[in-house]
């Protein structure tokens, strides 16, 4: 009985149990696809409140993810959305595939284009998880999700 429960621990994939997302942010693009005027945090800061309060200077959305996993994992990253257009429920998913090298964790950034934002609206809620085949083995989501 003991060397059935050892095998069926062997067979589930080693990315499983250590891949993880450690941090998720999400900004606003301006036109010239920029989420900052200058590399300082509080100019970053400022910037993505100027781009809150006029929506006409968005063009777009990108989540800066943080995650880390065993060295040779191949994953895929992937980023849904919830928004809203006045009182529609829209959707939105972008994705890319991971190639884990190093032993540190690392930063992917996956940007939602100027017409897929327009077709989601305001984002409501959003989940990033990362995935090994069809095996989801992480996952970081908003409050609201």
């Amino acid at each position: 009985m003991l060397a059935m429960v050892g095998f069926v621990g062997v067979s589930t994939p080693a990315c499983a149990d250590s891949a993880k997302i450690k941090k998720v942010l999400w900004f606003y693009v301006d036109k010239e696809g920029r989420q900052s005027l200058s590399p300082s945090l509080f100019d970053r800061d400022a910037y993505q409140a100027e781009l809150r309060g006029d929506p006409t200077k968005r063009s777009g959305l990108r989540f800066d993810v943080q995650w880390s996993a065993p060295p040779g994992a191949n994953l895929i990253l992937r980023v849904e959305m919830r928004g809203a257009i006045g009182a529609t429920n829209t959707t939105a998913t972008v994705q890319g595939r991971l190639k884990k090298s190093g032993p540190f964790s690392r930063w992917t950034k996956l940007k939602l284009s100027d017409e897929e934002y327009r077709k989601l609206g305001e984002v409501v809620a959003w989940r990033a998880t990362l995935h090994q085949g069809d095996l989801q083995v992480a996952e970081h989501k908003s409050f609201l999700w």
